[in-house]
């Protein structure tokens, strides 16, 4: 896992706003530095996440530092928190009476970071 330090000089490359917001939250909160590191690395170094994924953890909060995206199904309900979500990968978890919820929201609700399983 990165520095504070190290997370503060990457961000400082970073222009999507949504992800600097995120990011700046997620760092303020120790429980939250592992989705801080993760959603400064590269680009392609950071995961998007299938409904098939997310079907396969643990957890009733799943944190992905990334997108959503919808190849698969998901049956359980779980409340999933991501930077992002595709259309359809929405429309499927909240056909399954899953939760589906911006990083940034659940950061400022969920300090400790209670319950979240970090995707990897």
């Amino acid at each position: 896992m990165k520095s504070k330090t190290q997370i503060e000089q990457q961000l400082k490359k970073k222009t999507n706003p949504i992800l600097v917001e995120t990011v700046i939250l997620a760092k303020k909160n120790a429980a939250w530095l592992e989705v801080a590191s993760l959603l400064t690395a590269n680009r392609h170094d950071r995961r998007d996440a299938n409904l098939s994924d997310i079907a396969k953890l643990e957890g009733n909060i799943i944190a992905v530092a990334g997108k959503v995206l919808s190849q698969g199904d998901i049956s359980k309900k779980v409340k999933v928190v991501a930077l992002g979500f595709s259309e359809k990968a929405k429309e499927k978890l909240l056909k399954a009476g899953c939760e589906a919820v911006l990083l940034k929201d659940e950061i400022q609700k969920n300090k400790d970071a209670k319950g979240v399983v970090v995707f990897k």
